[in-house]
C-alpha cells in the first residue's frame, strides 16, 4: 500500500511537471524566443572594396537554441537574391554561411536586444565584359540586434552585422526577419 500510494503521488508530480513546463519555458524567455528557433531574413548587404560601394540583397535561413536566457548559438545560410551594378560590372554575393553565439539581454518586455559574435564565410562575385572573378573566404563577424515579439511562438527581428572585413573588403549587412520557435 505504501509503495502504490508513493508511486501514485510520483505520477502526479510528474504529470503536473510536464503540464506546466510550457508555462514555465514561455516564461523563462520572456521574448517569445526560448528552446530550438528557426528563422528567415532579407538582408541588404553593403560591400565596399576601396572606392567601390555596392549594394545587393541576400535571402537567409537561421537555425539555433538558446542554451539560456542569455546564451544562444546558431547556424545560418543564405544566397544572393539582388545584385548591384558599377561602372559595366554586376557584383552579387553568391552565398554565405557562419556559426555564430548570441549574448541576450533577455527581459520582461516584448523586446530582446543582443548581441551575436562568429564566423562567416563569403562568396562574392563580379562579371563584367572581360569576365567573371569570384572569391570566398572567412572572416570573424559581429553585430547587434533586437528581438520582438509578435506573438508567443513568432518574433521579428532587426539586425546589423558586420560580416567580413579583410584585404580592403568590408561586407556589412542590414537584416529584417522572422523566427519562429519551438
Amino acid at each position: 500500500m505504501k509503495t502504490s500510494r508513493a508511486l501514485v503521488f510520483g505520477l502526479t508530480a510528474l504529470a503536473g511537471s510536464m503540464a506546466a513546463a510550457p508555462a514555465l519555458a514561455n516564461d523563462m524567455y520572456k521574448s517569445g524566443v526560448g528552446g530550438l528557433y528557426a528563422g528567415l531574413n532579407y538582408t541588404f548587404f553593403n560591400i565596399e572594396e576601396g572606392s567601390d560601394d555596392v549594394d545587393v540583397g541576400t535571402l537567409s535561413a537561421k537555425v539555433g537554441a538558446l542554451a539560456t536566457p542569455y546564451f544562444g548559438v546558431e547556424a545560418r545560410a543564405g544566397f544572393g537574391v539582388d545584385d548591384d551594378r558599377l561602372d559595366g560590372v554586376d557584383f552579387s554575393l553568391d552565398n554565405f554561411f557562419g556559426g555564430y553565439a548570441t549574448l541576450n539581454l533577455a527581459n520582461e518586455s516584448p523586446a530582446t536586444p543582443y548581441v551575436i559574435l562568429g564566423f562567416t564565410r563569403v562568396e562574392l562575385e563580379a562579371e563584367g565584359p572581360l569576365g567573371t572573378a569570384s572569391e570566398d573566404d572567412s572572416d570573424f563577424s559581429y553585430g547587434i540586434g533586437v528581438n520582438v515579439e509578435m506573438a508567443p511562438q513568432l518574433s521579428g527581428n532587426l539586425e546589423y552585422m558586420r560580416y567580413y572585413d579583410q584585404d580592403n573588403v568590408t561586407v556589412d549587412g542590414l537584416g529584417l526577419g522572422v523566427t519562429f520557435n519551438f
